[in-house]
């Protein structure tokens, strides 16, 4: 008899290896829970030693996840964003969802949200944005802030001369 065909029986598997897991000096159980283990046990084994032939769960349909609240009212606010797994206000998503696990195009597709959907307050943009023009950021360099200044206005318009006779 070859090993290639050897099938292993699930109750012996699931059976000693329950033993191991009770015999470690580590684990601390109840006898009470021991039979709810070794069930849990038996039906692991037997879906690994049975593969795809006893498929309990056939396909999960997809979760349907509703917002903690609604996109108008996580908007209602230039000074946070209401996060709608959680219900919080955030000046800036990115972090949050990062410890969720999620990137932004994810949590807009869960959510059924706009491709355009902020995902850092107003305030806290516009904060951030003259923060960086103070400190230099978005100039050439060499540029100084009166020379954008100059090449940002308009030049002077020239008047018609007045060839009426007086």
């Amino acid at each position: 008899m070859s090993d290639d065909t050897y099938q292993p029986n699930a109750v012996e598997l699931a059976t000693e290896l329950t033993i191991a897991w009770l015999s470690n000096p580590n684990t601390r159980t109840s006898a009470d829970d021991v039979p709810a283990f070794l069930s849990q046990m038996h039906s692991s084994v037997q879906s690994l030693v049975g593969g795809s032939q006893t498929e309990e769960n056939p396909a999960e349909e997809p979760k349907e996840y509703v917002g903690a609240v609604t996109a108008r009212k996580s908007l209602a606010s230039p000074d946070h964003i209401i996060s709608m797994i959680d219900g919080k206000p955030y000046k800036t998503l990115r972090r949050h969802l990062a410890t969720n696990g999620m990137t932004p195009v994810e949590y807009r597709e869960r959510y059924g949200l706009k491709a355009d959907y902020p995902m850092v307050a107003p305030t806290y943009s516009e904060a951030r944005r003259t923060m960086a023009k103070s400190i230099g950021l978005g100039r050439k360099p060499g540029q100084t802030n009166e020379a954008k200044a100059e090449a940002a206005k308009p030049a002077p318009r020239k008047r018609k001369a007045d060839n009426t006779a007086e």
